[in-house]
């Protein structure tokens, strides 16, 4: 039984926007045939981990930034935890840990600094951000302009009221981390279109080293190296895009679709990244090298 604190919910406000700071849950899934793409947290275990420290559901919206952190001012005390791509934190000026739940003093002012190493930092507040949902969901989709928009400048935030658990289920004190790739390894299952690539490129594309580039968002994961080289010349009618979908662009060059991905394209989809697979890949820098392999147990 969950039982909600008598205090008020509160609000936080946006000092430092960033570069790209967004409201995340655990998105849209079910609503491709509306032409809606999933969105939600492109890491969804530091989202995960964020609400589990905090107390609140799985599905509690959380902030994701991008490289740069943001700083944020509640009007009220509050509870907070930065997970995700690890960086410095303060409170006031004053080092505060990351990774664990802290105590914010009404009008503190909290600075996630920019990634150490990774990409995304995710920022969870006791009771979750609040926001009116949209098809049932918080998040800030980038592709479709559905939910909140990015933050900036000012902004008010409101909080919900955050849940007091009769009995607090054993929650780490500190987050269990695992660190962004240095290599990023995903297993892929064959097709639907593999078909359309020559047996060279198929053998290529488990073989060769491909490195992400900077022009990737959470749209998709775009990659440089070898060209894949298509057995069958034309265009495929469009057709329906899956998260995770490894597709190949005129160039030759794979992109591997994320949780803004658009939901249908006409480009040939050489194979699948199962979506257990893919929070690494939110993580990874510009440069990261990346490995395609067979998946292990998956039929194509």
């Amino acid at each position: 039984m969950t039982t909600r604190e008598s205090v008020p919910a509160g609000v936080v406000e946006v000092a430092r926007a960033g570069a790209l700071t967004t409201m995340q849950d655990l998105g849209r899934p079910g609503h491709a045939h509306l032409g809606v793409p999933r969105s939600g947290a492109l890491d969804e275990t530091a989202h995960r981990l964020a609400n589990r420290m905090l107390g609140n559901p799985a599905d509690a919206a959380t902030l994701e930034t991008t490289l740069d952190g943001c700083a944020l001012r509640p009007r009220s005390p509050a509870h907070v935890v930065v997970t995700g791509a690890p960086c410095p934190v303060t409170i006031d000026g004053r080092p505060a840990p990351w990774g664990t739940p802290l105590r914010l003093p009404a009008g503190a002012l909290l600075d996630v600094g920019p990634a150490s190493y990774g990409v995304r930092t995710y920022i969870g507040f006791a009771g979750g951000v609040d926001a009116a949902p949209v098809l049932g969901s918080r998040a800030t989709d980038l592709l479709s302009g559905l939910g909140p928009a990015p933050l900036a400048n000012g902004d008010l935030l409101p909080l919900g009221t955050p849940h007091t658990p009769a009995r607090r289920p054993a929650v780490p004190d500190v987050a269990r981390w695992h660190a962004p790739p240095r290599e990023l390894v995903l297993p892929t299952v064959p097709g639907p279109r593999d078909d359309w690539f020559t047996e060279a490129a198929l053998h290529t594309l488990t073989d060769a080293v491909y490195r992400v580039t900077p022009d990737g968002n959470r749209i998709g994961l775009r990659l440089d190296g070898p060209a894949l080289e298509r057995a069958r010349t034309g265009e495929l009618p469009s057709e329906g895009m899956a998260l995770g979908a490894v597709q190949v662009r005129p160039d030759g060059r794979p992109v591997v679709f994320l949780a803004d991905h658009p939901v249908t394209g006409g480009y040939p989809v050489i194979g699948v990244v199962p979506e257990e697979f893919l929070p690494a890949a939110a993580q990874a820098v510009p440069g990261t090298p990346v490995r395609f392999t067979a998946a292990a147990g998956r039929r194509p």
